[in-house]
């Protein structure tokens, strides 16, 4: 089986992979303090409830956007699964050309996106990441990574929205009944959520504009179920889509 982390600046999923099906799943806190046993103890328990042992691992796929945490993870990979990682960086094979003026810039996460969102729906395409940042990735018909933008995510908009507003409470992030609120959780729910509806569809459309054709647009993050239910240019919501970028790299980089 192999284990794969997507360790973003909120969240790191970890999942668990029989071939070409994910058994399970977990999503647990970004902890930059957490040291290489800390981690182990913590997947060790997440194992454990599911009646999972570590020499079941036979292989572990890294993709990071922290990288106080990268040896942390690759240090856990060695000691505790006598493993040696593929981590996602320069010289792993994903099949995907990058047009980006400094490919090093491009995270690792959106590249492991577009791997997975090009092989299950081709292209063009657009993929709408509901992280801590709202990433949009462009991949062309050939799969060429193309560029895209980076926004402010939504729990971070809400939670700033709270800090400076003195009047202005935490809000359950949920689809309020009407657009015109009539109480304040409702006016904040409204704004947000359909603020980045609006958000979300202004810019997949600019993005076709520019092209100049149609794309196929996919949604993954936290938050994509939510938005996407809403969104008019949305087309498909894949929750698991970085976790199924993870495995497809490690086929690739596979003798």
């Amino acid at each position: 089986m192999i284990l794969v982390f997507d360790v973003g600046n909120s969240n790191v999923v970890l999942g668990i992979y029989r071939g070409r099906s994910l058994e399970e799943s977990w999503r647990v806190s970004t902890d930059r303090r957490r040291t290489t046993d800390e981690y182990a103890i913590l997947i060790k328990n997440l194992f454990q409830f599911s009646g999972r042992q570590f020499s079941e691992i036979r292989a572990v796929v890294i993709s990071s956007v922290v990288p106080p945490l990268m040896p942390v993870l690759e240090e856990l990979s060695q000691r505790y699964f006598n493993i040696e990682p593929v981590v996602v960086g320069p010289g792993v094979k994903t099949g995907i050309s990058i047009r980006y003026e400094n490919p090093r810039e491009v995270g690792a996460d959106r590249v492991v996106n577009a791997v997975a969102a090009y092989e299950l729906y081709g292209g063009p395409l657009i993929i709408v990441d509901f992280g801590t940042a709202t990433t949009f990735c462009v991949i062309s018909a050939n799969g060429e990574y193309l560029g895209g933008a980076i926004a402010p995510g939504i729990g971070i908009s809400t939670e700033a929205l709270f800090q400076q507003a003195a009047k202005l409470p935490r809000i359950e992030l949920v689809k309020p009944k009407s657009v015109i609120g009539k109480n304040t959780i409702s006016s904040m729910q409204s704004g947000i959520i359909y603020g980045f509806i609006g958000q979300v569809d202004g810019i997949v459309e600019r993005i076709k504009a520019e092209l100049g054709c149609d794309a196929f647009v996919v949604a993954t993050g936290g938050l994509a179920e939510l938005i996407a239910a809403e969104s008019k240019t949305v087309n498909k919501v894949n929750p698991i889509l970085t976790l199924e970028g993870l495995r497809i790299i490690y086929e690739r980089n596979q003798p």
